[in-house]
């Protein structure tokens, strides 16, 4: 069994590496290593994240998936959790987070195929249950900051979010030095999409 931390945030702005050291002391306590690290900033939002999926890509069956909270792997639609969900059950990954007690048994090597079982099912339901809560809760803000925008319109105090100047030139550096996205997302832990808003205006200008 090999463990494989998982590590996310919406935007660069957010640091994706912030639950590493709680993720550390959770495997440690329990006599364990993590195998290697999968650190991105993608929307969880998003069923099609790099990271997470060249993780599913190397993981083998008995393998774990460790995050802090079940929202870090999905704050997905029901359709797409249930391809994902589908994907991860298909090639025998067990989903370890922090926030689900019931799924740090995975972990342990000691427990009988009975009480295995039972948890995996107990563990299955409380994943569907904690998927479609982080759904709501990221429906719920996005509607908050629609709304809040709307009257910041209405009052003409609306700005818009504010461009991080410094990241956007060290991207466009590192394109005009051939530098590939990989590289760039592993060197600025930005994402994917925010390099090819910086390419499309290098084609501009």
């Amino acid at each position: 069994m090999r463990i494989y931390a998982y590590l996310r945030a919406s935007t660069e702005q957010q640091n994706a590496n912030r639950a590493k050291s709680s993720l550390e002391k959770f495997v440690k306590d329990l006599n364990q290593t993590i195998s290697a690290w999968f650190v991105e900033n993608e929307s969880g939002t998003k069923l099609k994240r790099p990271e997470l999926f060249r993780l599913l890509e190397v993981a083998q069956h008995g393998d774990v998936l460790l995050v802090e909270q079940v929202d870090r792997i999905s704050r997905l639609k029901t359709d797409d959790w249930e391809i994902l969900k589908t994907l991860i059950m298909k090639k025998g990954i067990r989903i370890v987070a922090l926030d689900l007690p019931t799924s740090h048994q995975f972990i342990n090597k000691n427990t009988d195929e009975f009480t295995q079982r039972m948890l995996e099912a107990i563990n299955a339901m409380l994943l569907d249950m904690l998927a479609a809560v982080s759904r709501k809760d990221y429906e719920d803000r996005k509607r908050r900051q629609l709304e809040g925008i709307k009257i910041a319109k209405k009052s003409g105090k609306y700005k818009g979010r504010p461009v991080n100047q410094k990241l956007h030139e060290n991207i466009s550096a590192l394109l005009q030095a051939g530098k590939s996205y990989g590289s760039i997302v592993d060197l600025l832990g930005c994402s994917r999409s925010t390099i090819s808003k910086i390419r499309k205006l290098q084609m501009v200008g």
